[in-house]
């Protein structure tokens, strides 16, 4: 019959101590702690520790009040960047809408001014106009002004 095999550990069992421990590497012992003030107070403890934290760090309380008023501080401008962009918008799309309006306008009295052109000579001939032929020039060679000066009669 074969011998049952043992294993070997170097943990000590729970609850005893290695020979080797020294007596000041004792772990702290951990206990409850109850509060003693109200709910009501929660936030100025809070605040309480908020300042207790600031003073056992090398970051002073400054330094974080300045960082929070910056996020403060950078939350309202991009806000008020996008109500800018947002009222912008809504004028760049009155002013199309108006453009496009005065556009199609334009193009109407265009379309009058076009239809007017074109029946313009059957409206000459109706008034018994003729259209010119040849061209008509004036020769000024022999012009001669008045002595006295009064041109306009």
């Amino acid at each position: 019959m074969a011998a049952p095999r043992t294993i070997a550990s170097n943990a000590a069992p729970a609850g005893r101590r290695r020979p080797t421990e020294g007596v000041g590497t004792t772990r702290p012992e951990l206990h409850v702690v109850k509060g003693t003030q109200s709910e009501s107070s929660g936030v100025r403890r809070g605040f309480e520790q908020l300042i207790t934290w600031t003073r056992t760090r090398s970051t002073p309380l400054l330094h974080l009040v300045i960082a929070a008023v910056f996020l403060g501080v950078c939350l309202l401008g991009s806000l008020m960047l996008r109500t800018q962009m947002v009222q912008n918008s809504f004028e760049a799309s009155r002013i199309e809408a108006s453009i496009t309006k005065l556009t199609q306008d334009v193009e109407d009295d265009q379309a009058k001014l076009d239809e007017l052109d074109a029946s313009l000579p059957s409206k000459a001939e109706d008034m018994g106009m003729v259209p010119q032929k040849g061209a008509l020039t004036i020769d000024l060679n022999g012009y001669q002004a008045n002595a006295s000066g009064d041109n306009a009669k």
